[in-house]
């Protein structure tokens, strides 16, 4: 497994409805609310067999009112 960070900008009042929905899906491991550029941030682990960009978009990327993402990819560096 991989782990994946995505943050989520979401239509203005609907952080919550988005939150909600990722949840529903049961592939993240962590979420959180976040200041800043973005209102989410989910941790993610993707399997390794699994392309990364088609996972997230078959899994996440058509929940209604997500705006914008932006993809943080892990490396193991040590």
């Amino acid at each position: 497994m991989r782990p994946v960070f995505v943050q989520f900008r979401c239509t203005p009042g609907k952080t919550y409805e988005v939150a909600d929905a990722i949840y529903d899906r049961e592939i993240v491991s962590e979420l959180y609310s976040t200041s800043g550029e973005y209102d989410l941030l989910a941790k993610i682990y993707v399997p390794e067999d699994k392309d990364v960009g088609h996972f997230l978009s078959e899994n996440l990327f058509d929940i209604p009112d997500i705006v914008r993402t932006l993809t943080t990819m892990t490396f193991k560096a040590f």
